[in-house]
């Protein structure tokens, strides 16, 4: 079995446990990461405020201009990658850091506009630095998973243009887990998605049918809801499973797969 891992980059998710976990692990894993920390400390470093934008779906996410994307380009590649792969060599982990744009790792459509929600009105917005997944290059992947690597892969992804452009880590993550039918892991800062969003105590353990599935899409709020978008990406790309759960619980990987977290079925997509 291969586990794919994507560590989040909000401040409260710890990534220490996960790499531990990494290192005892049997399954051959990849690890997909995000940095919008990162990203937004290393802009108000330099005097500029970190924008984002809601969909007309209710989707909140980052607008990356020109500007930021040279942001995006140092901080995550560079800064989170490098401690990622830093810490996993450490725990004896022979980890080789990549980006999307790394032997055409993540490939697809730059957009050209997307369409947000201000003070209330639709709007177009231009100038965005941004795209999404088409192709995931799995051959590169499973080459240095049989030669005994723990991939370490990051945005950003590489635009049919031939530009560098942001993409969402965990779409990235969902992408890449669909591409070597692998089981999802998606680390977060709570403990997985709850039926009552204030309550952990109403966390939804498993969803396996259609109607299971609705109620997961409804309970959704906020950042979970692009979560639960990449889970269902994920498995109707061929992913076998997919799970969302804290990256700060005890062995997080290991919680993950034995049971902890919310764990999506490929059943579950209608």
């Amino acid at each position: 079995m291969t586990v794919v891992v994507k560590i989040g980059g909000a401040r409260a998710v710890d990534p220490a446990g996960a790499l531990a976990d990494i290192a005892d692990l049997d399954e051959d894993c990849v690890v997909v990461h995000g940095g919008s920390t990162a990203v937004d400390d290393t802009l108000e470093a330099m005097g500029r405020e970190p924008e984002y934008v809601e969909t007309p779906s209710g989707v909140v996410g980052r607008f990356t201009d020109e500007g930021t994307m040279d942001v995006f380009k140092m901080a995550l590649p560079g800064l989170v990658n490098t401690d990622l792969v830093t810490g996993l060599r450490e725990a004896g982990v022979d980890a080789v850091g990549l980006s999307g744009v790394d032997g055409g790792l993540l490939t697809g459509a730059r957009k050209s506009a997307v369409r947000v929600v201000e003070d209330g009105k639709r709007k177009i917005r231009r100038g965005d630095h941004s795209g999404t997944i088409e192709s995931v290059n799995a051959d590169l992947l499973e080459t240095l998973l049989a030669a005994g690597h723990t991939p370490v892969a990051s945005p950003p992804m590489l635009a049919d243009d031939g530009v560098a452009v942001n993409t969402d880590a965990d779409r990235a993550a969902a992408a890449v887990a669909g591409a070597l039918g692998a089981t999802l892991v998606v680390l977060t800062d709570v403990e997985g998605v709850y039926a009552d969003p204030d309550d952990p105590a109403t966390r939804i353990a498993s969803v396996a049918t259609p109607e299971e599935y609705e109620a997961l899409t409804e309970a959704a709020e906020g950042f979970m809801t692009r979560k639960v978008m990449a889970v269902t990406e994920a498995l109707e790309a061929g992913a076998t499973e997919a799970v969302v759960a804290s990256a700060n619980a005890d062995s997080p990987i290991v919680a993950a797969l034995d049971g902890g977290g919310t764990h999506v079925l490929p059943g579950a997509i209608a």
